[in-house]
Formats: C-alpha cells, sequence, structure tokens
C-alpha cells in the first residue's frame, strides 16, 4: 500500500515514526511519501517537506506566515494527486490536515486523522465536517471516549497515548548517553522551554533567571535542532551553571532532579519520566487573549498531565502569573519540600494508570489496515 503521512511538529514527527514503523511490520510492500522530520526520515520513505518550515502557532503568527500556509496546502495537493496513495494520514496538525482531509475526500482518497485536534476544549464545531471528510479517527486522551460517544461519531477509535510507545523505545532501544559537559556532582535541573521559537523567547529568559540565582544546581535547557542555536544562546550567560543539549530530551528527563517546562506535549513526557515539574506558559498576548474568548470555560487546565488526570497535580504559571516570583517559589517546593515531591510522584502514577499500556502505534496501523481492506 501507499501511505502519504503529513506531520507539521516535532511531537507529530516522534508519532509519526512509530506509526510508519507499526506499517512496515505488517505491510512489507509499504511506500511511504510525507511532509515530516528527521524521525520519520530515519523510517525510509520520500520526504516532501521538513517540519522546521512548517511549525506556525498562534492566531498572529499564523497570519503573518498565511502565505506560506496556502502555498504548501496547494502544494501538498498536487503532490498528493501525483503520488497516488491509497491513503492520506494527518497527524496532529489540525489546521493544515483538516483542510487536505477535505480535499482528499472529495477526490476519493481514503483520509485517516491520528491525534484528534482539542474539541473538547475548542471549535467543537469542526466534528461536524471531520464526520463526512474522515474514513478514520484515531484519538489518543482517554477522557476523550465520552465526547466523541456524545457527539455520535462512529469511526472515532482510542488507540492510548503514542508517547508511550515514544518513550518504551527510548528506554529499550537508546538509553546509554549522558552528555559530558553535565556536572553529575550537582542535581540536573531540566528547563524545557517548548519547540517553537515564539514559545523559547517568551519562556527561557525566566527560566535562566531562576537558574542564576541556584548555583548549586546544574540546569539543562533542553534544545532542539528545528531551532538554530544561537536562540537558546542567546539567552545562556557564557560560564554558568546552565548547559545547552540539543535533541538529547529525554536522556535529560531520565538524569533529572525536577524540571520546569513550557506547557505541551512535553509536560506529559516529563510525567512519565517522573521528574517533578512546574508548569509554564507565555505568549504573544493577543494570541493569549484571543484562545482564553474561544476556548472552551470548562477547561480548566492546559498541561496534559492536569487535563488527563482531572485534577492540579502540577502547578501551571501562565501569562501574568510566570513571574520570577511564582516560580521560585514553586521551584523550591519542588526541591525542597519531600512530602510535595512524594505527592506529585504518586498523582503521577494514578494519571499514568488512567493511560494504560503503550501499543498506540500498532493499534493505529491495524485500524489503518482494516479500513483498507
Amino acid at each position: 500500500m501507499k501511505y502519504y503521512l503529513i506531520a507539521g511538529e516535532a511531537s507529530g514527527d516522534l508519532h509519526g515514526a512509530n506509526l510508519m514503523r507499526a506499517i512496515r511490520e505488517i505491510d512489507t510492500d509499504s511506500q511511504f511519501r510525507f511532509w515530516g522530520g528527521d524521525a520519520m526520515s530515519e523510517i525510509g520513505g520520500m520526504p516532501v517537506r521538513h517540519i522546521k518550515d512548517l511549525a506556525f502557532m498562534g492566531f498572529v503568527e499564523v497570519i503573518g506566515h498565511l502565505n506560506t500556509i496556502l502555498n504548501n496546502i496547494e502544494f501538498c495537493k498536487k503532490d498528493i494527486l501525483q503520488f497516488g496513495p491509497d491513503v492520506v494520514v494527518g497527524i496532529d496538525y489540525p489546521g493544515f490536515n483538516l483542510k487536505i482531509e477535505n480535499w482528499a475526500h472529495a477526490n476519493g482518497i481514503h483520509t485517516v486523522h491520528y491525534i484528534s485536534p482539542n474539541l473538547w476544549a475548542w471549535k467543537k464545531g469542526r466534528i461536524h465536517k471531520m464526520k463526512k471528510v474522515q474514513d478514520l479517527l484515531c484519538y489518543i486522551l482517554p477522557f476523550e471516549k465520552e465526547f466523541f460517544a456524545k457527539n455520535k461519531m462512529p469511526q472515532a477509535v482510542y488507540v492510548g497515548h503514542p508517547l508511550l510507545d515514544a518513550i518504551q523505545f527510548y528506554k529499550k532501544e537508546k538509553f546509554a548517553h549522558i552528555d559530558s559537559t553535565t556536572d553529575l556532582l550537582k542535581p540536573t535541573i531540566a528547563l524545557l522551554p517548548g519547540s517553537r521559537r515564539m514559545e523559547i523567547k517568551k519562556n527561557l529568559p525566566l527560566m535562566i533567571q531562576l537558574a542564576m540565582k541556584h548555583q548549586e544546581y546544574c540546569f539543562v535547557v533542553a534544545g532542539i535542532s528545528l531551532v538554530e542555536r544561537e536562540l537558546y544562546e542567546r539567552y545562556i550567560p557564557q560560564k554558568c551553571n546552565v548547559t545547552l543539549e540539543i535533541d538529547n530530551t529525554y536522556n535529560i528527563l531520565s538524569r533529572a532532579y525536577a524540571a520546569v517546562v513550557c506547557s505541551g506535549t512535553a509536560t506529559l513526557e516529563t510525567a512519565l519520566f517522573n521528574v517533578p515539574q512546574v508548569v509554564c506558559y507565555r505568549a504573544n498576548p493577543v494570541s493569549v487573549a484571543l484562545a482564553r474568548a474561544l476556548v472552551s470555560r470548562r477547561l480548566k487546565y492546559i498541561s496534559l498531565v492536569n487535563l488527563i488526570a482531572d485534577y492540579p497535580i502540577v502547578t501551571e504559571l501562565i501569562q501574568e502569573d510566570y513571574n520570577i516570583e511564582r516560580l521560585e517559589s514553586e521551584f523550591e517546593s519542588l526541591t525542597k519540600d519531600e512530602s510535595y515531591r512524594a505527592r506529585m510522584l504518586s498523582r503521577y502514577t494514578q494519571m499514568q494508570n488512567q493511560l494504560g499500556d503503550g501499543g498506540a502505534s500498532k493499534r493505529t496501523a491495524m485500524a489503518i489496515k482494516n479500513l483498507l481492506q
């Protein structure tokens, strides 16, 4: 079979690679053409666009790159027709993928969406279009079961969270390296400032300010190669207790004593490594104001950890609450209060039990196979 996969972000690249690996196990003749990153390229197939040119976030940022996005959509349609796939698989990245799935369905091509947009939070009206244009929707959060059942979407299938697969694969295949630049005599504090330039610019400076006040720790910034190294180094003073490691997040988390994490997929990754954390987020004020106006009032949290548990396991410092005084206070609890740390780790375990076992990639691959048969 011929598979056309579209991932537009770093997390989608990770999950797309694991999905491709699972598809290849049950379809040895599979042919892949994809939009993604280095992880998907390692599996094989023909890359079309790299995620470093695709990850736009926030209302203001999207408007600023609107011409690029529209050109990418038209190029993608032509490229799909030329490849002639049996199925188009959109991996998260809903603003782009839902448009392509709508077009592909109208042109008689099977459509699958892996990792549902957060319809329970905002843009619930999308579900009406999704019912019509998606032959299969594979969703990953346990509390979404009730939502899709209530909204009568029969082609929606719960497959579990793919991060469980990713971390299990890491621990089995890749766990070994500890960067030699890290001072092993001091406890490591992980700093995860986000995967987009805007997030790094808004969130990293305060993380560095915290680090400068705590010379008793070694702070490690988890950078990614999709972002130029110079952007991180702009905020890190020379000869200090902060180091930068690129594309080494899981190794950093595997040895971290605590973490300061920009809200996103990284909050769940940190919890699955059992690292106590504080979640932060600061963004363009206009984007945040618009998001707050549109997001469901029933949404109590922004971090995946708290959303899955439906309980405030980790503290969230958002916009004006993300300041040095609040951050310092929470950091003291994370690093000095053993009972606080123990409660958080215990609640991590309860949250992980809600997610169940791994296998999301295999279940999604099998669901796609059943659809095509």
